[in-house]
C-alpha cells in the first residue's frame, strides 16, 4: 500500500510543544493537585518556557538571519512563519498563566501567605518597607542613568530590571534609569505576622521605592522588565588553536552565550510606552515579541513559596512523601545479575543498588575496566565518585563525556576535569553527533575468560532525577550484549558510527531501521489476517519518515497506541490516515522519560527499551543505544507498566483530531487509575531474589537467550564503517551540535 503524503496528519514541532506545557500550565489549576504542588507546575511550565526562546525561538531567529527559506519537513512551514505562529500562541497562553497564578495567590493568601501589594500599602506598612528598603536593598543596588554620556548596558539573559524614565529639574531632555535586581540577594522577603506570613517581592520593592534611588531626578515613569537572549551558540573559527582543549573552547562559547541576541522582553502590566519603545530599539526587538504579565516575571518564586510552606509544616499541601523502594539489605546487584537479568524502575526504584556496584567493582581484583557514557550527572555525583576510585585502585576507566549536553555544559566540564586528574581517559565522542545513549560496561577476567556486566539505560546516571523522572536500567551479564557493547564502546573511541548490532540498537545507522522493520512486520502480520499491534512510549516524536510508517500501519488496521509526553508531530485520528492510532499525554508527579517500544500481540511481543527518542535529532544526529528484552518476564513487567499507563484516567490526557488534549475522565462505575502511584504497587516485592552461594570454581549458570530477531528481521552483518578523515576545523564547528 502507498504511505500516504499529506499534511494533514502532521503537526508543527514548536506549536505541539507549547500545547505540552499547557498540560504542565494546567496542573497549577488541577483541584486533584494540592497546592503546594500547584506552585511548582506554575514555576515548571515558566522555566520551560525560558528554554523554550533560548534554543527553539533562538535557533529560528537564526535562521531568518541566514536566508531563512527553508521550509520544516512536515508542514512546509518556513523559520518566520514558524516564528509568526508561535508569539501569538504564547500570548494566549501567557493570559492564560496570568489567571491561573491570580488565583493561586488567592488561595495561598486564604492559607496565610500573602503577596505584599505595594500599591494599596497602609501607612504602617509603608514606614515598614521603606525602612528595610533603606537598610537592606538600597546598599546593595547598582543602579545607572543612560543618556549621551552613559551608553547603553548589556542587559543580562532572565535577569530582572526596574527601568524607569527619570527628569532632572530644569533638564530638557528625560534620561532612562536602570537598577538590576542583583542575584546578590534573595528576590523574595518572607515576613510573619501575627498568623500569616507577608511575601515581597524585591523588584517590586525597588520599582515601588525607586524615587529614592537617583537623587535629585524626578522618576516620572515605570516598570519591571526582563530579557531572554538566544542560547543556540555556535562555534567562532578565531577560537580555533592547534593545541586546543575542547573545555576551554566549552567554556569560552558559554560566555559568549550572555551575549547572544534578545528573542524575548517581558514586562509588568500597563508598562509605559516610553520605556517599551527605548528597550525594543535597543534590544532591536519587535512589537510581536514583547509579552505584558500579571504573574512575576521570573516565576521561579513558586519555588520558594513552596519550600516556605514546607518549611511551616504544611504537609497537607503538597503530595505524600513517596520513597524509592530499596532491596533487601541482604540484596547484591552484581551477584544476581549473574544468574538473571534484572531492570531497574526509576523513580520506584532506588538507583543505590546500581552505584553500590559500580563501587563494588572499583574494588573488585578481577574487574579490569569500567566503561559508561556520561551526559548529565548530579552535583557531588556518587557515580563519579566511583569512577575516581575506580581510577586510583587502578582500574582502566572510560568515561565518554558529551560537553554538549544543553546548560549542564558547565557540570561536565568541572567533572571531566576531576575525572582526568583521577587517571581516567576522557573522551568526548563524536564532532556531528551528540552521544545521548546511557550505556555502562564492566569487564572482568576470571581465568582466561572474560566476562561482562552490561548495562543499558533510558535515563542519565543522576541520583537527583532518579527520583523526579521515570526511567529504566537494563543489567545483564549476557555475553552477546556484552561484546556488542565492548564494540560500541570502541567504536565511540575513535568515532566509529556501529552500523549493525545483533542485540542492540545503536543510532543514527540501525536504530529507526530496525524499528521500522519491526513496524512493518505488524503490517505484514495484519494483512495476513492476524493480530497486529504496536505500542510506542517516548518523551516526543518528530521523525517524518517515523510518522509516515505509522499512518502506513494505522491504515493497514493495526493498532497504535503511543504514550507521548511532549512534543508529538503526528494527529491521531484522522479518518483514512490515522484512524487507528491512538495518542495520550501523561503529566503527573514525576516527568514521564523511559522510552520502551512493543511490537505484537500476546507471549510473542516484541520489547525494547532505549535512550532514544522519535525526534529527528534521536534518529539521525545523536548516538542512542536501545535493546530489545528477551527475558520473558522482564518484557512482562514492561508490558504490565504500558497497560497500566494505558488505563490511567487521572494523569493522562487523550489526543483528538483536532490536535487539542482533552483530560481522559474515567467512566461513573470505573476506579481512579494512577499509573504513577501504581507502579509502587505494581513492583512492591519483586526484587529479585539473592541466588544460593556456589562452590568455589564452579561457574555461574546462565539460562540462554533467545536470538533478537525473528528471522524476517535479520540482516546480513556488514563491516563496520572506517574512520572518517576529519579536520580540527570540522571538530570544533559541530563540537556544540544542533
Amino acid at each position: 500500500m502507498e504511505q500516504p503524503h499529506t499534511r494533514e496528519i502532521f503537526i508543527n514541532r514548536e506549536l505541539s510543544w507549547l500545547e505540552f506545557n499547557r498540560r504542565v500550565l494546567d496542573l497549577a489549576k488541577d483541584k486533584t493537585v494540592p497546592v503546594g504542588e500547584q506552585l511548582k507546575f506554575a514555576a515548571i511550565y515558566a522555566s520551560n518556557l525560558d528554554e523554550f526562546f533560548m534554543v527553539r525561538v533562538g535557533s529560528l531567529y537564526d535562521r531568518t538571519l541566514v536566508g531563512g527559506d527553508e521550509k520544516e519537513n512536515k508542514t512546509g512551514m518556513t523559520p518566520a512563519q514558524q516564528l509568526d505562529a508561535i508569539m501569538p500562541k504564547v500570548a494566549e497562553l501567557q493570559q492564560h498563566c496570568d489567571k491561573i497564578v491570580a488565583k493561586l495567590y488567592e488561595n495561598v493568601g486564604v492559607l496565610g501567605y500573602r503577596r505584599v501589594d505595594f500599591a494599596h500599602l497602609s501607612k504602617e506598612a509603608e514606614h515598614f518597607w521603606r525602612k528595610y528598603f533603606m537598610q537592606e536593598i538600597f546598599p546593595v543596588l547598582s543602579p545607572q542613568i543612560i543618556d549621551r554620556r552613559h551608553p547603553f548596558p548589556f542587559l543580562r539573559n532572565n535577569e530582572v530590571y526596574v527601568g524607569t524614565i527619570l527628569k532632572g529639574k530644569g533638564d530638557v531632555q528625560s534620561s532612562f534609569g536602570l537598577v538590576p535586581i542583583s542575584t546578590q540577594f534573595q528576590r523574595i522577603i518572607f515576613v510573619p505576622s501575627g498568623g500569616s506570613v507577608a511575601f515581597a517581592l524585591v523588584e517590586e520593592m525597588v520599582e515601588h521605592f525607586a524615587g529614592l534611588i537617583f537623587g535629585k531626578n524626578t522618576v516620572q515613569s515605570r516598570c519591571i522588565f526582563r530579557v531572554t537572549r538566544n542560547a543556540d551558540i555556535t562555534v567562532d573559527e578565531g577560537m580555533f588553536d592547534h593545541d586546543v582543549d575542547y573545555r576551554e573552547i566549552m567554556s569560552d562559547l558559554l560566555k559568549k552565550r550572555r551575549k547572544l541576541a534578545a528573542v524575548r522582553l517581558q514586562t509588568t502590566p500597563r508598562a509605559p510606552a516610553e520605556i517599551v519603545g527605548f528597550l525594543r530599539e535597543k534590544l532591536m526587538l519587535p512589537a510581536k515579541q514583547v509579552f505584558e504579565q500579571t504573574t512575576p516575571l521570573d516565576m521561579s518564586i513558586g519555588f520558594k513559596i513552596s519550600a516556605r510552606i514546607a518549611q511551616d509544616g504544611h504537609t497537607e499541601l503538597f503530595y505524600p512523601v513517596k520513597r524509592p523502594m530499596l532491596p533487601p539489605p541482604d540484596f547484591n546487584l552484581a551477584r544476581v545479575v549473574e544468574t538473571q537479568d534484572v531492570l531497574l524502575s526509576y523513580p520506584y526504584q532506588s538507583i543505590r543498588p546500581f552505584i553500590r556496584m559500580l563501587n563494588e567493582a572499583a574494588q573488585d581484583p578481577d574487574v579490569l575496566s569500567i566503561k559508561m557514557t556520561l551526559y548529565r550527572v548530579a552535583h557531588e555525583s556518587k557515580i563519579i565518585e566511583a569512577l575516581i576510585s575506580a581510577a586510583e585502585n587502578g582500574k582502566e576507566v572510560v568515561a565518554i563525556v558529551e560537553l554538549r549536553a544543553r546548560f549542564d555544559e558547565q557540570n561536565n566540564i568541572d567533572f571531566s576535569k576531576q575525572l582526568e586528574e583521577a587517571g581516567c581517559t576522557v573522551i568526548y565522542g563524536f564532532e556531528a553527533y551528540k552521544i545521548h545513549s546511557k550505556l555502562t560496561l564492566i569487564t572482568k577476567k576470571k581465568g582466561n575468560q572474560l566476562h561482562y556486566i552490561a548495562q543499558i539505560g533510558t535515563g542519565n546516571y543522576n541520583e537527583k532525577t532518579s527520583e523526579q523522572y521515570t526511567d529504566l536500567s537494563f543489567i545483564t551479564t549476557d555475553l552477546g550484549i556484552g561484546s556488542e557493547l565492548a564494540t560500541v564502546f570502541n567504536n565511540l573511541a575513535i568515532e566509529r558510527l556501529t552500523e549493525h548490532a545483533g542485540n542492540l540498537l545503536v543510532a543514527p545507522l540501525c536504530f529507526k531501521s530496525v524499528l521500522m522493520q519491526e513496524m512493518d512486520a505488524e503490517i505484514e502480520a495484519k494483512r495476513m489476517g492476524k493480530d497486529a499491534r504496536i505500542i510506542l512510549k517516548c518523551n516526543s516524536i518528530s521523525d517524518k519518515d517515523i510518522i509516515e510508517k505509522i499512518s502506513e500501519a494505522s491504515c493497514a488496521g493495526v493498532s497504535v497506541q503511543m504514550i507521548v509526553r511532549g512534543i508529538c508531530c503526528i494527529k491521531a485520528g484522522v479518518p483514512g490516515l490515522t484512524e487507528n492510532v491512538t495518542v495520550r499525554s501523561i503529566v503527573g508527579r514525576y516527568l514521564e522519560h523511559e522510552r520502551v517500544y512493543a511490537f505484537g500481540c500476546g507471549q510473542d511481543t516484541r520489547v525494547y527499551i532505549a535512550s532514544g527518542d522519535f525526534l529527528t535529532r534521536n534518529t539521525e544526529r545523536r548516538v542512542e543505544v536501545g535493546v530489545r528484552i528477551q527475558d520473558r518476564r522482564i518484557a512482562g513487567e514492561l508490558l504490565q507498566m504500558l497497560d497500566l499507563q494505558l488505563r490511567d484516567n487521572v494523569n493522562a490526557r487523550e489526543m483528538q483530531p483536532d490536535g487539542t488534549y482533552p483530560k481522559v475522565k474515567p467512566a461513573p462505575d470505573a476506579s481512579r487509575v494512577d499509573s504513577q502511584l501504581g507502579m509502587y504497587d505494581m513492583l512492591a516485592g519483586t526484587w529479585p531474589a539473592m541466588p544460593a552461594p556456589r562452590p568455589a570454581g564452579e561457574p555461574v549458570r546462565r539460562a540462554p537467550t533467545a536470538r533478537r530477531h525473528a528471522a524476517a528481521l535479520q540482516q546480513p552483518q556488514r563491516r563496520p564503517a572506517a574512520p572518517r578523515p576529519q579536520t580540527l576545523l570540522g571538530r570544533l564547528r559541530n563540537l556544540l551540535g544542533r
